[in-house]
């Protein structure tokens, strides 16, 4: 976990897309997609049926890592409003045990805004903690500081000779965006227009990398 400092909290950013908040004991991941797989297989595009699993191995390592009392899902959890039904029964129990041990609260994203408690946890379509707010699109209306996810933000950098794409959150003074958590989520591209038209200027990327924050500017 690398610490770092937003509109006056401390947060730390781990190199697998979470957001830990160690003063509230908070972990933060958005757009898990929870099958998709299987959402692109009942449209006739058959893809290997692992991405839950992968996604919730992945969450179950930050949670050892940091250990929370709560979980904020930024929207998107799950690919579509009918995800948890369609989740094997080894991953659903799994999810099941980590909603039940603290405090999990699902918000709703495009695309699961159908969710209903199906996998234990709260579901709420935005939150406010403190003077922070949690929502799925970053509204670029809100003046007070906000995290959300939606973008699944990726820098891409050329490193000798080569294109280099690493998933990162974009950062200003009030605004933050958590990369993709999910195992099958794909990314765009950090400077994009419509990222940049959300989140404003001086926007920067982080990322991860050997223990460290590496800081990019991106245009405006």
């Amino acid at each position: 976990m690398v610490p770092f400092s937003f509109a006056g909290h401390a947060f730390a950013a781990m190199p697998q897309g979470a957001l830990f908040w160690p003063a509230r004991r908070a972990l933060m991941v958005a757009d898990l997609h929870f099958e998709k797989a299987s959402w692109f297989a009942k449209h006739g595009q058959m893809l290997p049926p692992y991405d839950s699993f992968a996604t919730l191995a992945a969450l179950e390592e930050v949670v050892e890592a940091c250990d929370p009392a709560e979980i904020w899902c930024l929207g998107d959890s799950f690919h579509d409003a009918a995800g948890c039904e369609r989740l094997p029964a080894a991953v659903q129990a799994g999810l099941r045990a980590m909603t039940a041990a603290r405090r999990f609260v699902w918000i709703t994203g495009n695309h699961d805004a159908g969710m209903v408690d199906r996998c234990g946890g709260e579901v709420m379509a935005e939150a406010r903690i403190g003077d922070l707010v949690l929502r799925h699109e970053a509204d670029p209306r809100e003046a007070a500081p906000e995290l959300s996810g939606h973008w699944h933000p990726k820098l891409r950098v050329a490193v000798r000779g080569r294109l280099v794409a690493r998933r990162c959150f974009v950062a200003t003074a009030t605004k933050l965006v958590l990369p993709a958590f999910g195992s099958l989520t794909g990314g765009l591209d950090a400077t994009h227009p419509e990222l940049m038209r959300v989140v404003g200027g001086r926007a920067q990327a982080l990322v991860t990398a050997g223990g460290r924050l590496l800081r990019f500017p991106l245009a405006a």
